[in-house]
């Protein structure tokens, strides 16, 4: 397949997704499109339990979807999920590790799997560090001793040790202090300056604004909006001054974001 003919980094195409617990049936996702092109920084936003995060693990080949299908510069998730996870890498809000372990010790492990040597992942890791603005000398000391903001920091070191040419970032910010987050989002600026694909979810409307070329809106599993944040709040402003992506997603479900944080925090 002839990579640079390829337009688009990511392509969803219909995706449903249902839950079934017990008697009762979630729709996840109902009939979600959208198209990432490459070297973009696409949000998907929305409030907890909308379906990011099911998004997510479907395109990270984690998540067979019910219906429809995702294109990963050029190759299908489920046909072609092995080399589709050679494009990828991810990062959760809840980043996994082995908390006994030094940060260099779980990072050096993750590199051993993908078959990088430890010298060229030690110099990856101290660079991405770096960047990061992470102490290197920190590395040495067990990940449960390290604050929340610091092993996501160390949760994107490894994401991006592979060099991954999609990164999924899903909620990467959430329980960041101010200046981790400033940091963490700087990162993902310069990624996408250094040509990699970033989907971005998150339910930080600033954070959204900040970064995103593109964003789509998702509410209860459906996509209610997408387009450029400018081009959303031109349609949305209604003779309005200074609106924000908040009065947007307002605009296209009826309802405040916060009221509906609030529902799905009380549910």
């Amino acid at each position: 397949m002839n990579q640079e003919r390829i337009s688009f980094a990511l392509e969803v195409e219909h995706i449903s997704k249902i839950f079934k617990k017990g008697k009762t049936v979630v729709k996840a996702l109902e009939d979600v499109s959208f198209k990432v092109k490459k070297g973009q920084i696409y949000g998907v936003l929305g409030p907890n339990g909308s379906g990011k995060s099911t998004l997510i693990r479907i395109i990270s080949t984690l998540l067979i979807p019910d219906t429809g299908k995702v294109k990963v510069f050029g190759f299908d998730a489920i046909k072609d999920h092995l080399k589709v996870r050679e494009f990828i890498n991810r990062v959760s809000a809840e980043a996994s590790f082995f908390k006994k372990l030094s940060a260099i010790e779980n990072l050096l492990f993750v590199a051993g799997i993908y078959g990088i040597s430890r010298k060229v992942a030690k110099q990856r890791i101290y660079e991405i560090a770096q960047k990061l603005a992470l102490d290197i000398k920190r590395l040495n000391e067990p990940l449960e001793d390290f604050s929340r903001g610091m092993q996501q920091k160390v949760a994107l070191i490894r994401a991006f040790l592979t060099q991954p040419r999609l990164l999924l970032l899903d909620e990467p910010t959430t329980g960041l202090d101010p200046r981790a987050k400033l940091e963490v989002q700087k990162f993902i600026i310069n990624l996408r300056k250094a040509g990699t694909t970033i989907l971005l979810t998150t339910h930080d409307m600033v954070e959204a604004e900040k970064l995103c070329d593109e964003v789509a809106i998702i509410y209860k599993g459906k996509i209610v909006a997408s387009g450029k944040p400018q081009e959303l709040k031109d349609i949305a402003a209604n003779h309005k001054k200074n609106i924000t992506l908040e009065d947007v997603f307002l605009y296209f479900t009826g309802y405040k974001f916060e009221e509906v944080e609030m529902e799905e925090a009380i549910n």
